[in-house]
């Protein structure tokens, strides 16, 4: 715990603002030194290995957030872009959901207590196949346990949303 209160103070000194965490799921999130300096400010880094998501925000400087990932054989790599940012999405259960969850209803609206989506989701393209998105079973966040999307705590999700913006590139990496 120290060392996020100084990871917090430090980012106060460099960035104002930063980070405001309030409650044990926004402590899901810190500011950490990152290694990789090939990643530019803005980009969205994740380690899908250590179910962490980096939000770059300055060379050598990342904002950490603590994710779900995919299942066994559903999760990727490579790069992808912000291409949708929505708030209180509706969520329609794609194909292979369906299949394996026949009695989902065609359409779960935004706010639902059974919306899987959360309070946010940024859709990662081209293709929109998957997206960063909030989760209304923060039990799974720090597991592998989706079709290949990332969930993050709702709180984390509504930080992380206020800081990207459509093209972000997004590096999934093992």
């Amino acid at each position: 715990m120290a060392r996020y209160v100084a990871a917090l103070g430090l980012a106060a000194l460099l960035a104002p603002g930063l980070i405001v965490a309030t409650n044990d799921a926004a402590q899901a999130r810190e500011v950490v030194g990152i290694r990789d300096a090939r990643f530019e400010p803005g980009t969205i880094v994740i380690r899908t290995g250590e179910r962490r998501l980096y939000y770059v925000v300055a060379p050598g400087e990342a904002i950490r957030y603590t994710i779900a990932v995919g299942k066994a054989g559903k999760q990727w790599r490579g790069v992808k872009y912000v291409e949708e940012l929505q708030v209180d999405p509706a969520w329609a259960p794609p194909a292979e959901v369906r299949r394996d969850n026949p009695r989902l209803p065609d359409v779960i609206p935004g706010g639902s207590p059974r919306n899987p989506m959360g309070a946010r989701v940024i859709g990662l393209g081209p293709g929109g196949q998957y997206a960063i998105h909030g989760t209304n079973m923060p039990n799974t966040i720090g597991t592998a346990a989706s079709y290949g999307c990332f969930r993050m705590h709702n709180q984390d999700v509504i930080d992380l949303y206020a800081r990207v913006q459509m093209g972000t590139p997004v590096v999934v990496m093992p």
